[in-house]
């Protein structure tokens, strides 16, 4: 079954988490939509049925009081933009705005008409420094919409107006109006004190509050629009011995071109020409470089060191590892974290809430005898305080730092789900081949048998083995150096090959083969010894003679053993999971700290055997990197691929991770962790903010002015605490 377009929108307008919410309300209206807006990306990801089109989406945005428009991967002009002007905005602001403070807070500076001083610096702070803020309110109460603008506007309009009126219609305006300043507001003021101060501070503090935050969004997406303009924007194409530099656009997949030492490799391809080492650490987040020569394949934006290479091109644009990469890290960054819905849903009905307690607050006090200024302080207080900015950037602030740090380290975040799946893991499956070990086999053990000397027995079975295709006839071939030539090839399968070699009758195989073919009895402790240790003993003979035995094995990962603990310290039970035979299984598991062993599995019984784990209730975790991975991947609790293998077992994943060691496995699970805690924490800070504020506010107990301040702050510290996941480094 075919799944509808994926389309994707930027929405403008957006100024918190009701906003968002809003617009994902009335896109989800839509017959056949399923969508999702996040507030901090400012971004729907929308999938559209048939009928509809991409206009139709955004008609329904702009409908609803906000702009919308295709997402383009150029650069952040839009945020960056956005931050100059609110800078300029805020310094302008805040330069008229201290000396307002300072002659309320200070009485010795109150001079004959200092109030109307006030009034002239307050005017343009309260029309043009909050005009951002007014025109929210404005463009959301056409549409029969509050938002977290509609508290702010009515705050700031409240206490510049009430002032106002104290100066024309009170006692305020007398040329020698003195007024003490309190942190709380006078029950016996009336007509005689103004609140310009409070309104000019609050929209200073705010539009400092929404600077920020924008900054931040800017910082918090930096790995991904450092991912973006890694890749090379030219590349020197050689066709015939001639060599020509040309735009990265014009290079076609089949392409040969050139990279010398320093240069970015322009896309991803295969070496023709050259050996070299790469350093792939922007991508993979390995800084140990890697060694190529031809048929090595590498990755577009990473460094050549010091060779000269000609590369194919396999590769361009979108179809790139690089491109992928930032493909999936945006997908993460657009989604939501099933943690946010409360959230969400809080922020859909708290703004008309707060207008609903601001003018109880108001009501209430006046029925109880307070004056009309104190009534209107608190009134006023409750409005700027329960401001929702923090509950909205809680999770995306921290989404999109977890995620673009974990690209810099190598680990792909499918999507924000994911986070809970890895807080709930208690068992770890890890496929054998390619995974704990390298998938790679070698010789390591070799016995010849008098009179023959090693180098014979490795040549003359290397010669043999370069007839097949057998990862270990290949370990063997590139052991043995010199080959001889070959003739009359034949493998058996099951058993080995046969060949003439120099014209001499050879085979090489398994011992219990060999000894058939040569009617003999071979029968020697050297290769139990071996067999126990999980190698493959191959058997080989020239002539009818045996010449010796070779032992092949895949080679254990470096790391495998120190991730294995750091896995077990994390509270996951390891598990090894391999088609291969019983022993050497078990020897695999015994060096790297596993003590549970399914081994002899075939691949299709790989789903099975993660079912009946899942069966003892057990919260599943599977690590893999091959096509027979990918059934397993999927079933898993927890999928994570290794970026070495295939791209089917990577699209199964749920983390997928660029390099191939296996401790990024626990880097990755980790890097989860922290981000949904980090998600968590922000939360409840958010919530308990709001709960214990705003009856503070209710009961007169808090001065507008700091009210504003502390709601500043709020948001600032939920991004500030979402930053701190730009320094998290791997296990």
């Amino acid at each position: 079954m075919s799944h509808p377009p994926v389309i994707e929108l930027t929405v403008g307008g957006m100024t918190c988490a009701s906003c968002a919410a809003r617009v994902e309300k009335k896109l989800n209206r839509m017959p056949g939509v399923t969508a999702s807006v996040n507030y901090s990306t400012e971004k729907a990801t929308i999938e559209l049925p048939q009928n509809l089109e991409v206009q139709d989406a955004i008609a329904t945005i702009v409908a609803t009081g906000y702009t919308a428009t295709p997402v383009t991967h150029d650069a952040n002009e839009s945020p960056a933009a956005e931050l100059s002007e609110l800078k300029r905005r805020l310094i302008i602001s805040a330069l008229l705005t201290i000396p307002i403070v300072a002659f309320a807070m200070i009485p010795p500076l109150q001079f004959n008409y200092w109030q109307w001083v006030s009034l002239v610096l307050a005017t343009p702070v309260v029309f043009w420094g909050a005009l951002p803020f007014h025109r929210a309110t404005w463009i959301n109460l056409r549409h029969g919409n509050t938002t977290m603008d509609t508290l702010i506007s009515l705050g700031v309009s409240a206490a510049y107006l009430w002032s106002l009126y104290a100066l024309v219609f009170g006692t305020a305006g007398d040329p020698s109006m003195r007024m003490a300043f309190s942190l709380l507001p006078s029950h016996n003021a009336g007509a005689s004190e103004i609140y310009f101060e409070v309104a000019a501070a609050v929209t200073v503090f705010l539009l400092l509050g929404r600077y920020l935050e924008v900054r931040a969004k800017i910082q918090s997406g930096a790995a991904l629009t450092a991912l973006l303009h890694l890749g090379a924007k030219e590349v020197t194409i050689t066709s015939a011995g001639v060599e020509k530099t040309v735009p990265i656009e014009q290079l076609r997949v089949g392409d040969h071109f050139v990279v010398r030492p320093g240069e970015r490799i322009s896309t991803d391809g295969v070496v023709i020409n050259g050996e070299s080492a790469i350093d792939a650490s922007m991508i993979t987040g390995e800084s140990v470089p890697v060694e190529v020569e031809p048929g090595s394949k590498v990755i577009g934006s990473t460094i050549n060191e010091n060779g000269r290479l000609i590369i194919e091109a396999t590769a361009i644009g979108s179809d790139t590892a690089l491109s992928r990469i930032a493909q999936m890290v945006e997908a993460a960054q657009a989604g939501k974290a099933p943690v946010q819905r409360l959230a969400d849903r809080v922020s859909t009905i708290f703004v008309p809430v707060v207008l609903v307690l601001s003018a109880g607050t108001l009501i209430t006090w006046l029925l109880l005898g307070s004056g009309a200024t104190f009534a209107f302080t608190a009134a006023v207080a409750v409005l700027i305080i329960a401001c929702p900015c923090a509950l909205g950037l809680a999770t995306p602030t921290a989404l999109m730092v977890g995620t673009g740090r974990g690209a810099q380290l190598g680990i792909l975040i499918r999507g924000p789900q994911i986070l809970e799946s890895t807080q709930e893991i208690d068992t770890i499956v890890l496929d054998k081949t390619g995974t704990v070990t390298s998938g790679r086999m070698s010789v390591h053990a070799i016995k010849s048998l008098p009179p023959t000397a090693e180098a014979e027995l490795l040549s003359t079975t290397g010669s043999m083995e370069s007839g097949s295709e057998h990862p270990i006839a290949q370990a063997i071939v590139a052991a043995a150096g010199d080959l001889a030539p070959i003739t009359d090839f034949t493998a058996i399968r099951g058993g080995g090959v046969r060949a003439t070699v120099d014209g001499r009758s050879a085979i090489a195989g398994s011992p219990r083969w060999v000894s058939e073919q040569l009617n003999i009895s071979i029968d020697d402790p050297w290769i139990v010894q071996h067999q126990d240790r999980g190698m493959t003993v191959i058997a080989s003979a020239l002539d009818g003679q045996l010449l010796g035995f070779i032992a092949v094995a895949d080679t254990i990962k470096s790391d495998s053993e120190s991730a294995v603990t750091t896995l077990k310290e994390m509270g996951l039970t390891p598990v090894l999971l391999t088609g291969d035979n019983k022993r050497a299984a078990e020897f695999v598991a015994k060096s790297v700290g596993i003590e549970t062993v399914l081994a002899e599995v075939m691949p299709e019984d790989k789903v099975s055997a993660v079912i009946e784990l899942q069966g003892q209730g057990k919260i599943v975790a599977m690590v893999g990197d091959g096509v027979n991975d990918a059934a397993a991947l999927v079933q898993a609790n927890l999928g994570m691929a290794m970026g070495s293998g295939t791209d089917v077992a990577i699209e199964a994943s749920d983390i997928t991770l660029v390099n191939s060691n296996l401790t990024s496995v626990a880097t990755g699970i980790s890097l989860a962790r922290k981000t949904l805690s980090t998600i968590k924490g922000n939360l409840f800070w958010a919530f308990a903010y709001n709960v214990a504020a705003i009856p503070l506010a209710m009961l007169g107990l808090l001065n507008p002015m700091i009210a504003g301040a502390a709601m500043a702050f709020s948001s600032v510290f939920v991004v500030t605490n979402s930053l701190r996941l730009r320094s998290f480094h791997r296990n």
